[in-house]
């Protein structure tokens, strides 16, 4: 932690704090710490960006003005790089609906807190819009063509290119031009759109909703949000409860606006697609590039709303639909079905760093790497360069220095638990790979090792595949 936030701190409270707690960030850079002291809590934030801080503070300190369930700003360091925040505890609406979303049952409760969360939306619109300064806004102070330009460009380069489908680049940008000016037909826009209104940002205190992370907001239409929330990828709320809650929108809405619910849908339909192309170009950078699997594991939620979206015609823009019809029917987002009695595959790899981290063609996007660069390499010594982790002296060699075994312990109380979790779970596939400098020695040996110890341990129950990448070898065990 930064002294910078310790000493914000104790400006704040006029003592040290009697415990830190660094807290999970969800995808922001931003670091998050709960401080602890008379029985009180604060959350501490270290952010990353002095512009995306200040829209933060002066976009909070606006809505908090006008009565609406944000938190308090408490206390702000002079460049402005650190705060306080009043604690709003740690259950967020996401976390609360975990077991509807694995059922697909909401309950009464479950239902009535979703429809408090909904009718607050049109007063966080509409009264956080009167009065605003948007030029606060980071990265821009209006939903406009360039910005539905960056959003589509970031779906085009980070999710399109990633996953090699082919296209014809002019036909898209024409087509991303017809849809940009579907999007803005209403501009422009008197009210605040919240742009991350979702589950994960609404946390629940007492009963009651609270706001978080509106840091990207700007004006913009009323659409984006209710889309934003109602079809967020891993939410999958059922299709009826979907429109019971724009139902509900409507009603809450009547007070700040009259719309014809024809039309409003219309445009909604429009805002959804251009939000899940947004989502996909999210969850492609932070998935493919970034190589983080939550990401990844993620894609095909989104595609399943791209499916249902598809259903409706887009005629302005016909390449585009094609387009992304094509990427529906794509092999890895069209997974076969699991037969019961099928079992799990584990593939467990070596592999070298520098011929680059292995790939999961099983689209699981997923499981276990582990570097083995830390040990002491075989591979410095001329008498091993010719020989294998799998050879008697390279296994002598490195179980004598005692790293290893140590090693592959932590390695097995990691991977067995999850290969338990998958069995029970009816999940078809499960990578877990070793990789050290050159793929033939320290990772070599940690591949046979856990293959050996998965076979044992779990024997019929699983099929394991192993694989020497670096020296063309593949069995299954």
């Amino acid at each position: 932690m930064n002294e910078e936030l310790k000493k914000l701190f104790r400006q704040y409270a006029g003592y040290e704090a009697e415990s830190v707690t660094r807290l999970t960030a969800a995808g922001s850079n931003r670091c998050y710490y709960r401080f602890t002291y008379s029985d009180n809590t604060v959350i501490g934030v270290e952010g990353t960006n002095a512009d995306e801080n200040a829209a933060f503070l002066s976009i909070g300190r606006h809505l908090r003005s006008k009565g609406l369930p944000v938190p308090e700003i408490l206390a702000v360091s002079e460049d402005g790089m650190y705060y306080l925040l009043q604690d709003l505890g740690d259950t967020s609406l996401f976390d609360l609906l975990k077991d509807a979303r694995n059922s697909g049952e909401y309950s009464a409760a479950h239902i009535q807190l979703l429809e408090k969360v909904i009718k607050w939306l049109p007063e966080l619109q509409f009264k956080g819009g009167q009065g605003m300064d948007f030029k606060v806004c980071f990265p821009c102070e209006s939903f406009d063509r360039r910005s539905i330009f960056w959003d589509l460009n970031y779906f085009k380069y980070n999710f399109l290119k990633a996953i090699g489908i082919e296209f014809h680049e002019a036909r898209l940008e024409d087509d991303f031009e017809r849809f940009a000016t579907l999007l803005l037909k209403d501009a422009p826009y008197d009210t605040f759109m919240y742009r991350d209104f979702q589950a994960r940002n609404v946390m629940i205190k007492d009963g009651e909703p609270w706001f978080i992370d509106f840091q990207g907001g700007r004006r913009g239409p009323i659409e984006y949000d209710l889309a934003s929330f109602l079809w967020q990828a891993r939410a999958a709320y059922p299709d009826d409860l979907k429109q019971h809650l724009i139902d509900v929108y409507l009603e809450a809405l009547t007070p700040f606006r009259k719309v014809s619910k024809k039309e409003f849908l219309l445009s909604l339909h429009n805002i959804v697609l251009f939000r899940t192309l947004q989502v996909l170009g999210a969850y492609g950078f932070r998935g493919y590039f970034e190589r983080k699997p939550h990401f990844v594991q993620s894609i095909p939620a989104a595609i399943d709303n791209l499916r249902d979206l598809l259903k409706q015609d887009i005629e302005e823009c016909p390449y585009l639909a094609q387009l992304l019809r094509d990427i529906t029917e794509l092999p890895q987002f069209n997974p076969r079905p699991t037969p019961a009695d099928a079992k799990l595959i584990v593939r467990v790899m070596s592999f070298s760093y520098r011929k680059g981290l292995p790939h999961d063609d099983s689209g699981n996007g997923g499981g276990f790497i582990f570097d083995c660069r830390g040990m002491h390499n075989p591979g410095k010594y001329d008498c091993y360069k010719k020989i294998t982790g799998a050879d008697a002296p390279v296994i002598e060699f490195l179980e004598s220095q005692g790293e290893v075994q140590r090693y592959l312990e932590h390695a097995y109380g990691l991977v067995d638990p999850t290969v338990e979790k998958y069995i029970e779970r009816g999940f078809a596939n499960l990578m877990v790979a070793f990789g050290c400098t050159g793929g033939q020695h320290r990772s070599l040996y940690c591949a046979n090792h856990l293959a050996e110890h998965l076979k044992e341990k779990y024997g019929d129950r699983i099929i394991i595949q192993l694989e020497h990448r670096e020296q063309g070898v593949k069995k299954e065990l």
